[in-house]
């Protein structure tokens, strides 16, 4: 527990330099206050992808890329000492976040060219549940830079950690197209 509370104050003074220096926006809450999603708009680099909807992203489609804000979600994983009892809370976080997310998207300035929402991650369970299509990199250069850029995130959110858990474990893209995302979240279709 000491080590990650380590971390987590380590992350704490990082995570404004991250936060400036990537362009991330946050995406607020009615009451204004900051959901678990930080933002940017991107073009997607990756191959063409047919979502189960039937939306395709080609390259170079304008999509919003969204980072789940770590040190938020790691003060509310230390709080549970269960593995499970974090997963539920991670997923429980996200979902209350979608609608915010939805309503983002709608307000845009860039809103008719966004095709979508992209984020990459190793912890996936659930994804499904919440709407979006997952999708391997096609990339073993970039899958291995996500994989390290992940780990100190996936290490703790697990305990314990084992390199044999690790290793089977991949980055992910998570896809939802921005109809799919309306559709199922805007609260105010």
């Amino acid at each position: 527990m000491f080590i990650r509370l380590s971390i987590l104050s380590i992350w704490r003074v990082v995570d404004p330099i991250y936060y400036f220096m990537t362009r991330l926006q946050y995406v607020k809450t009615n009451d204004n206050k900051k959901a678990i999603f930080r933002v940017r708009l991107t073009k997607f680099k990756g191959n063409d992808v047919v979502l189960s909807d039937g939306t395709i992203i080609h390259k170079n489609d304008m999509l919003l890329k969204i980072h789940l804000h770590n040190v938020q979600l790691l003060k509310e994983m230390l709080k549970k000492e269960k593995h499970p009892l974090r997963e539920i809370a991670i997923y429980k976080l996200v979902m209350s976040s979608m609608p915010f997310l939805a309503k983002y998207v709608k307000n845009h300035a860039e809103e008719q060219n966004i095709k979508g929402i992209v984020g990459i991650t190793m912890i996936n369970k659930g994804v499904k549940k919440l709407g979006f299509d997952s999708v391997f990199p096609k990339n073993p250069i970039y899958r291995w830079f996500k994989k390290i850029s992940q780990l100190p995130i996936y290490m703790l959110s697990n305990s314990p950690f084992s390199i044999f858990k690790i290793s089977k474990y991949q980055p992910v893209y998570l896809l939802m197209s921005k109809e799919k995302l309306l559709d199922k979240y805007d609260p105010n279709p």
